[in-house]
């Protein structure tokens, strides 16, 4: 886990939390983050008491409002954790009250990128520069990958080269969101652009097979900032309009992924109850109800339901009341 640098009158306190939740087993990365960022608001203020006021909490708080909600209230859950540690052994110590419940109208609303809008991303990463360097080449085999994959952009960055085994045709996420590994089955079209992107890496930067699969420019592991201001440059170019906070996103590709999945399933003629657990499978979810959050009505996957539900009126319903 990367070493914190606190700085505030309460490092100590916020060490020995972070210390305490993880000797629980529990992987506490991004809540220390969050709460490295409790202690730069501390120091930047100058907070010389070390304890949790009202006012310390609601300075904080304002601190927050560029933020979307769920972000806000994240941030803001695991210093209300904090101070109720502190509570323990300061019964003085100031628990604030949780922020209010994020409505689904207040979280982000997902974008679903049309296939037109994939295949332009994909063709401005191809040229992208330096010209006959390997980023252009890294960023649209990156896209491509999250696209035809839903894997989260976080397993695509922590891959290795070993985690790609091309005559299996698969990939190896070792550790997905809760620490949970999987096998990631892959198309046929997306297996050969994996094994062209390697073989162009070998030729540029030759590592051996515990070396990251994506490389940035300094032949190191590529950094999610870095993607994501590419990323946003990429929009750009493709007349996607967007917005810092409200995004599209590249996690957006995530729910693509879902959409156009279920989207070809009922152009086949598939059975869509008994593939969703694949899909869950697939995407690294323990049940159904954590993949009905990618599920977004569009307007092309409501006339496919919508024909349907059609058919089978006309042959069931219908012949039925005839029949009667």
């Amino acid at each position: 886990m990367k070493v914190l640098k606190l700085q505030s009158c309460l490092a100590p306190e916020i060490q020995s939390f972070i210390s305490l939740r993880q000797l629980s087993g529990i992987d506490y990365q991004s809540q220390a983050t969050m709460l490295g960022y409790f202690d730069r608001f501390l120091a930047q203020e100058k907070i010389r008491e070390p304890r949790v006021t009202p006012k310390i909490t609601e300075g904080y708080q304002s601190t927050l409002a560029h933020l979307t909600p769920r972000v806000k209230s994240n941030r803001f859950s695991v210093v209300k954790q904090f101070c109720a540690y502190l509570s323990r052994t300061d019964p003085l110590t100031h628990v604030p009250e949780s922020l209010r419940r994020i409505t689904p109208q207040a979280a982000h609303q997902p974008y679903i990128y049309s296939e037109t809008e994939v295949q332009a991303l994909l063709a401005n990463a191809s040229r992208l520069g330096p010209p006959g360097g390997l980023r252009p080449q890294t960023y649209r085999t990156l896209l491509g990958l999250l696209y035809s994959t839903g894997i989260r952009i976080g397993e695509a960055l922590a891959l290795n080269l070993k985690d790609f085994c091309s005559t299996e045709e698969r990939l190896y996420i070792a550790e997905g969101k809760f620490h949970k590994a999987r096998w990631v089955p892959l198309s046929v079209c997306t297996c050969q652009a994996l094994k062209h992107y390697v073989r162009m890496r070998a030729q540029m930067a030759p590592r051996s097979l515990d070396s990251p699969l994506f490389l940035n420019q300094l032949d190191r592991r590529l950094h999610y900032t870095t993607v994501n201001q590419t990323f946003r440059r990429l929009l750009s170019q493709c007349a996607i309009a967007h917005n810092k906070r409200t995004g599209p996103r590249i996690h957006d590709l995530r729910h693509t992924f879902a959409v156009h999945r279920l989207l070809a399933w009922y152009r086949d003629g598939a059975d869509i109850n008994a593939r969703l657990p694949w899909l869950a499978t697939y995407m690294g979810h323990v049940d159904i109800a954590s993949t009905h959050v990618y599920l977004h009505p569009t307007a092309e996957l409501l006339q496919e339901v919508g024909s349907r539900f059609r058919s089978h009126y006309l042959q069931h319903v219908q012949t039925q009341g005839e029949r009667s």
